[in-house]
């Protein structure tokens, strides 16, 4: 059945087979703001009317709003109403113009040894995640009740607010199966903050010298946390989703640790199988080692049934687990966790941080634990994976038949890995796509050794709206398409420039 609704805009209110009232009013929304049939800058029916039209909830309408909102297609302006983007640049199928970023709004790029600009149109940088949660009614009531507390006169204790602590507890118990409790819990102000603390808390007598083996590619940061502090980063091969047992098992020499990332290899992706996780285990008895489980984007599935966390089946207390709201809220919070149950090592880490001091807010805390005990994050947390499942789709669809181009890591979390084969080198990419104002991070970055690194990419697609992150996704393919090209009319002899200028002509078009 059709129903015309304010704006004169017609919508088809029988939903397809399997599909959710919310997911069809969402489709049919987003087909007619890319159809130009709401213009940019329309403001769209409200939410009551909208639900009378169409026969739909109004809970169902809002969260349809809030779907669209996150993904960039519209604007919520408090007390007037829901609006389509007015920068919107795809419209009835247009290619997007990069236009220049809002310095306070455009975050900073990777860094310049990724080759990119400070500022970008299109910025895709690895595990940043949506932060539209900073406007909700939820998420501005926690603060409020934070900020109505009184302030202590003394610092808040070395493991963190006993609240928050016991709400983690929970929380992990229920979504990864982890039995611990408020005592096993220490905040930290992120991944980098957590094992920091660990290596501090591995020797009686401090860190130098631990030796901790690390996943080959792995994430660069948690090796540098690593070196800063003394310790010794021994890069072990990943194979098969996980860290490779039997290569592990034949490094020579002792080991403090054992540093994962099991649900979601960072940053091939992949998840490491049950007996991988078993047979760490069973290396870190013989080794007498701690197995440091970064879980950090278990929260978001995308389809997949999620593994036991290694913390799960570990029945001597070996397995800290390092946790962070970097993904899931914001960075910029600077809020995690460590969930240390073995006993001397947790009281070494609880020495370390009563030395060092807490480096999170109390405030930050308070509010935190509002937003965990009212249900907010729950509901967050289904919202923007809802929207993360769409972005990635994005990502798979634009290189599905692109030759050469495979496309990893998109089981889970908010990041895909691209390789290339033949095509341009990664640094080379890179450069491209900045001069277009597309910011990226080569694959190699992620290699101890950089040369034995295959050309790839590592995308971001958490914080980009569906409208930038589909403008970034056609430059890489127009730049791995046109170097490709390039290398074809080499072999053939031709001239590169008037083959560069046709494939332009060529791209326009089909754009």
């Amino acid at each position: 059945m059709r129903h015309r609704i304010p704006v004169d805009l017609v919508l088809d209110t029988t939903a397809a087979p399997g599909a959710t009232a919310r997911e069809h009013l969402v489709e049919q929304l987003r087909e007619a703001v890319l159809a130009g049939q709401i213009a940019a800058g329309a403001q769209l029916p409200s939410s009551r009317s909208l639900a009378a039209a169409t026969g739909c909830s109004r809970g169902t309408v809002i969260a349809a709003f809030e779907e669209l909102i996150g993904e960039g297609y519209c604007v919520s302006v408090p007390g007037s109403g829901t609006f389509v983007a007015a920068d919107l640049s795809i419209v009835a199928g247009r290619r997007p113009t990069p236009r220049p970023a809002r310095p306070d709004r455009d975050p900073p790029a990777p860094g310049a040894r990724s080759g990119a600009p400070g500022r970008s149109a299109h910025h895709l940088s690895p595990g940043s995640p949506s932060t539209q949660f900073g406007g909700t009614r939820e998420w501005q009531t926690a603060w409020r009740r934070a900020l109505r507390r009184d302030l202590p006169s003394v610092p808040p204790p070395p493991a963190g607010d006993a609240r928050l602590r016991e709400l983690i507890a929970d929380h992990l118990l229920q979504a990864r199966g982890v039995r611990c409790d408020r005592d096993d819990v220490l905040l930290t102000a992120g991944t980098n903050d957590g094992i920091a603390l660990l290596m501090h808390a591995l020797r009686a007598e401090g860190p130098v010298g631990a030796r901790i083996a690390t996943e080959e590619p792995g994430y660069p940061a948690s090796r540098r946390v690593i070196r800063r502090l003394g310790g010794h980063s021994v890069g072990v091969p990943v194979r098969g989703g996980g860290i490779d047992v039997e290569a592990l098992r034949a490094q020579e020499g002792p080991f403090a640790g054992v540093l994962l990332t099991p649900s979601h290899q960072y940053p091939l992706g992949g998840r490491m199988p049950v007996a991988g996780r078993l047979a760490v285990l069973d290396w870190a008895r013989e080794r007498d080692a701690l197995v440091i489980e970064d879980d950090y984007d278990s929260e978001f599935r995308h389809g997949a049934p999620a593994l036991p966390a290694i913390a799960s089946l570990d029945d001597e207390r070996r397995v800290a687990l390092v946790g962070s709201y970097s993904k899931t809220l914001s960075p910029w919070l600077r809020c995690g966790y460590v969930v240390v149950r073995h006993p001397d090592v947790r009281e070494r880490a609880l020495a370390a941080r009563a030395d060092l001091g807490l480096p999170l807010s109390g405030t930050v805390q308070h509010a935190l634990a509002e937003f965990l005990e009212s249900g907010g994050l729950r509901r967050h947390l289904a919202r923007v994976g809802r929207a993360y499942a769409h972005r990635r789709t994005l990502v798979i669809d634009a290189f599905a038949g692109a030759p050469g181009v495979r496309v990893h890591a998109v089981e889970a979390g908010l990041h895909a890995t691209l390789t290339w084969e033949p095509g341009p080198t990664a640094a080379a990419a890179v450069r491209e796509l900045a001069a277009r104002g597309v910011a990226t991070t080569p694959l190699h970055e992620y290699y101890d050794d950089p040369a034995s690194a295959p050309h790839g990419l590592v995308l971001g697609y958490g914080a980009a709206s569906d409208v930038q992150l589909h403008g970034a996704l056609q430059h890489i393919t127009e730049v791995l398409a046109g170097a490709r090209n390039e290398d074809r009319c080499e072999d053939r002899g031709e001239d590169r420039g008037a083959v560069q200028g046709a494939d332009r002509g060529s791209a326009s078009v089909r754009a």
